[in-house]
């Protein structure tokens, strides 16, 4: 990110660790006897950044961690602090999703309207993100597009788990969100996570005269303990949905939708005819 964090003060979770974070850096310059812009010249940073940090404005990042434990001699004690700020540096709707989806043992998702975030690659999601309205800063762009691509570690064929399924409309395939190029990638990026072990990849053509997926898009997570909640993102509102009967409801939807769907294979080969022609 070329802007850096700025702490959101309603976030309380975010705001403890970074006061602590922040406390600690100044206890260590002040323990060196060094004045914030000695303190700022010795990393390479202006007094103005170092003072926004101390006083919880803006989030360090990781190499200004490293930098301050070098020149304090904190002996690896401040560049740990790297991994408390690594969750808390996205925002809280986005950090409570991830912790739900690395509960996940299955990860189902239907989308009509754009490629699904965890497939998306980062120029589509930047483009995605990007015709948000009213629009996102530049800073906020940032914060948002790389707690996207965090979000993706968890896909991978590696260890074979979670499983994921995945209904697109044949729509998202042929919408061309951030012109030609951008979505010849995206398809590309489509047909290789079709190949994951762990992957199901279907497409829900547009030629099909039942289509049971026109309310929306939504997921479905089915977690490592039996249950499962849905999540919706609508319009800029992200809810997760606990309450059985509307999980229920979601699951058989999802069901149908699935059957109308073509099969993985006959969905690798749209996907293929879509790039072929983009």
């Amino acid at each position: 990110m070329n802007e850096w964090d700025a702490a959101d003060p309603e976030d309380a979770e975010a705001g403890g660790v970074i006061r602590t974070v922040a406390r600690q850096l100044k206890l260590w310059r002040e323990s060196a006897g060094l004045t914030q812009p000695e303190f700022g010249a010795a990393i390479g940073y202006g007094e103005e950044l170092v003072s926004s940090v101390e006083r919880m404005r803006r989030i360090p990042r990781p190499e200004y961690l490293e930098k301050a434990d070098e020149v304090l001699n904190a002996g690896g004690k401040i560049a740990a602090l790297k991994k408390d700020l690594a969750e808390v540096r996205y925002p809280k709707k986005v950090r409570d999703l991830k912790k739900v989806e690395e509960a996940a043992a299955e990860l189902c998702a239907y989308n009509n309207s754009v490629v699904q975030g965890l497939l998306q690659t980062e120029e589509y999601a930047r483009a995605v993100l990007g015709a948000r309205r009213p629009p996102f800063t530049r800073e906020k762009l940032e914060q948002h597009l790389a707690a996207r691509m965090v979000r993706q570690e968890i896909l991978t064929d590696a260890t074979g788990h979670p499983v994921f399924n995945f209904v697109q409309c044949e729509s998202t395939l042929r919408r061309l969100i951030g012109g030609k190029t951008v979505m010849r990638r995206q398809l590309e990026r489509l047909l290789e996570v079709a190949e994951f072990c762990n992957v199901d990849l279907q497409v829900l053509p547009l030629g099909c005269e039942e289509n049971s997926g026109l309310d929306g898009s939504f997921r479905l997570l089915r977690l490592k303990d039996g249950t499962t909640v849905g999540h919706l993102e609508v319009q800029q509102f992200s809810r997760v949905i606990t309450d059985p009967k509307e999980v229920q409801l979601l699951d058989m939807n999802y069901g149908v939708i699935r059957a109308q769907a073509l099969s993985p294979r006959e969905s690798t080969a749209l996907i293929e005819k879509v790039l072929g022609e983009t």
